[in-house]
This record gives structure tokens, sequence and C-alpha cells, in this order.
């Protein structure tokens, strides 16, 4: 699936990374403990996420990890776009619930990495 079509789907809009909208991804893991997502090894799923802080982008960094979507009405902070910005990473925001926001993706062909 496209970003821009994951992007539709969940009404999110594109923080950063407009650039890459043509992309494909097949996969999303969905949680807000940092932990789970250092865990994920060669997978590189999209992350859906509502903790909306720098240690996000910062644990994305370390895992390899460049498309994040924030449910839950959260908003990154322009210090978190910047950053995302130099790690040539695809921020989107999205007003849903995480359970909505995955039913939806879910419903749309996005696959669980388990």
């Amino acid at each position: 699936m496209k970003l821009s079509e994951i992007a539709k789907v969940l009404n999110a809009k594109v923080v950063c990374g407009q650039d890459r909208l043509d992309e494909e991804q097949d996969k999303a893991f969905a949680s807000d403990l940092m932990s789970d997502i250092l865990t994920l090894g060669d997978n590189f799923p999209m992350i859906v996420t509502g903790l909306c802080t720098m240690q996000t982008i910062r644990t994305c960094e370390m895992g390899n990890l460049d498309i994040v979507v924030f449910v839950r009405k959260k908003k990154p902070t322009e210090e978190m776009i910047e950053l995302a910005e130099d790690e040539g990473m695809v921020l989107m925001e999205c007003d849903y619930s995480m359970f909505k926001a995955c039913g939806l993706l879910w419903e749309a062909g996005l696959k669980p990495i388990y």
C-alpha cells in the first residue's frame, strides 16, 4: 500500500516526508512502549503510536524505522519534526484512536508483523 493511501485511509496529515508518499509499505506495528519497538528486528514496519515525544523519534532512528503515525490527535513538536526530517522519516498525525487506526489499516490490507 502506498504511503499516500495510508494517509488517506487514516485521514492523516503528513507532517514530513511528503516526498516519499509514493513508496509502498506492507506491514505495521502499533505500540506506545518503545521497548517493544526496539524488539522488531529486521521487519521495518510502519509504527502506529500515541507516544509523541523525542524518545519516539530517537527509538525509531535506533531501530531503522522511518514511518511513524501518531494517533489520538497527538502533534509532534517542531524539534521532533526537524529531527525526523534530518533522518528522512515520514511522520503523520491522525485523530483516530490506535484501535480504530489499526482496524482501518487492517481493513485496507496492511499486515501485522506477527
